[in-house]
């Protein structure tokens, strides 16, 4: 799987060590930085992975940021991006089999590393339900995006 990752400066130990996982996998991964410690702001990192997803230059992303809050908003505002923000497996479950979220947003003051990669891992196992309902709702945000 071709993921797309960004993060601020306060999340690139989690970043790194999501990289590194992933990669471990064998999963090819799009790393949009921020690459140092040096402040910046989220909102470059996070719309650089969601206009990844967009255009389909890859199959999934993730955002991390301080508490996950601000890199969910940002990629959400782009056009079918499905960010979630995530603090358990059980959720990352349910944001793909409900909403089939193609962006994962991640905080790196509550989620520890080895959290982290286990809700990575659960979110990229987990495939969409296809039920009609989650499919019905999921329709109703695409087609309001289309009037937008």
């Amino acid at each position: 799987m071709k993921i797309s990752i960004g993060c601020d400066h306060s999340a690139l130990e989690l970043k790194n060590a999501i990289m590194n996982h992933l990669k471990s996998l064998g999963h090819e991964v799009i790393d949009h930085g921020t690459y140092t410690k040096d402040s910046c702001d989220y909102t470059d990192f996070g719309l650089k992975v969601a206009e990844d997803i967009k255009n389909n230059k890859c199959d999934r992303g993730i955002v991390i940021c301080f508490t996950g809050i601000g890199m969910s908003i940002i990629a959400n505002k782009v056009k079918s991006v499905r960010c979630a923000l995530v603090g358990s497996k059980d959720a990352a479950i349910l944001t793909r089999e409900h909403n089939d979220s193609n962006c994962l947003a991640l905080s790196a003051k509550y989620t520890g590393i080895p959290l982290a990669l286990e809700i990575v891992d659960v979110w990229l196992d987990t495939e969409f339900s296809f039920n009609e309902r989650h499919e019905r709702r999921i329709k109703k945000i695409s087609d309001y995006e289309e009037v937008i």
